[in-house]
């Protein structure tokens, strides 16, 4: 019969050891992305009043609500865990409208963000929200 201290260490070992491997071997741990939200939504309030209201957060940092200006744009950091579980969500509502997003998750991000500076780029726009790997190309990935 197998002894099951044989058999445990080397499993524990591998699925501890892996994704730390992965990671390493990417620089993915060592990465600084930053996340912008910018507020793209047309505004018939005067100059200097807000339109967008926004909540992110991850699970261990309340980034707190940013009520926001057109054109403001909203920028945080993040850096990737060993595990690779790093998400930030946001919240956006503006004029009766409201959305969650995923502004970063790790699994997701940790390749497109790397194309533009290491950059998430959102755009809070009329009809929903939408991402960018490179500034030039925008994806509805959030509708309204």
């Amino acid at each position: 019969m197998v002894d099951l201290k044989q058999f445990a260490f080397p499993m524990l070992a591998f699925f501890v050891m892996y994704p730390l491997a992965v990671a390493a071997s990417e620089d993915l741990l060592f990465i600084n992305y930053h996340i912008h939200v910018t507020n793209d939504l047309p505004s018939d309030l005067p100059p200097g009043v807000p339109s967008l209201h926004l909540h992110c957060k991850s699970k261990d940092e309340d980034l707190g609500e940013k009520v926001m200006l057109k054109h403001e744009d909203y920028t945080w950091d993040a850096k990737i865990n060993l595990f690779r579980t790093t998400l930030f969500f946001c919240y956006a509502w503006w004029e009766g409208k409201q959305q969650y997003f995923e502004a970063f998750k790790a699994t997701r991000d940790e390749h497109r963000c790397r194309i533009y500076h290491n950059s998430c780029l959102w755009s809070v726009r009329e009809d929903g929200i939408y991402f960018s790997k490179d500034s030039l190309t925008w994806y509805n990935e959030y509708p309204w």
